[in-house]
């Protein structure tokens, strides 16, 4: 295999340890979003070179059928972080008992925390906590990762309708469960 670009621009996976570094510095800034995203910096700093260093130990099981080189690191990372889960929810419910309650006393108060992205952080983190990890996995990947359907479907190794369906599904219950926060 070659680590040229191809027409997509998406790179192939090389077979020798000199090659690899092309891909780890083409897609390390977006794993390692994707990883903070669900864990916090410091666990995504470890969790991302072992997704690297997965990659290049299981290369061979490396199949550009099944989809591109991105979405199969994507679900490395996912697989890693699963790993990880307890903790994730643990962070998620930590996040929304810890965030300070705004003073809603006065008025300028009541519309300083009515504009604030605070306000609605432990809402959201509760939310997130609330959803399966299946649901999680959708909706972070979509959210933080930015992937399609398709590379969301690759990542997972999961059907593409099953992706429209899960993440239809988790943003119905998120919606739900921030129905009357303020924004």
């Amino acid at each position: 295999m070659s680590t040229d670009l191809e027409d997509t621009g998406e790179l192939t996976l090389p077979e020798d340890l000199e090659a690899f570094p092309a891909v780890y510095d083409r897609y390390f800034d977006q794993i390692y979003a994707y990883v903070a995203g669900r864990l916090d910096s410091q666990a995504a700093d470890d969790l991302v070179a072992e997704v690297f260093t997965e990659a290049f130990r299981c290369r061979e099981r490396f199949d550009p059928e099944r989809g591109n080189l991105r979405s199969w690191l994507f679900g490395i990372a996912t697989n890693l972080v699963a790993r990880h889960r307890r903790a994730e929810a643990r962070h998620y419910r930590a996040l929304a008992r810890a965030a300070p309650e705004p003073d809603t006393d006065s008025h300028e108060g009541r519309v300083v925390a009515s504009v604030s992205a605070q306000r609605l952080q432990p809402a959201l983190a509760k939310a997130l906590a609330g959803l399966t990890a299946k649901e999680r996995d959708v909706v972070l990947l979509a959210a933080l990762a930015e992937l399609s359907h398709e590379e969301i479907a690759a990542a997972l190794d999961i059907p593409y309708g099953t992706v429209g369906s899960r993440l239809s599904r988790a943003r119905g219950k998120l919606r739900t469960a921030l129905e009357g926060t303020e924004r």
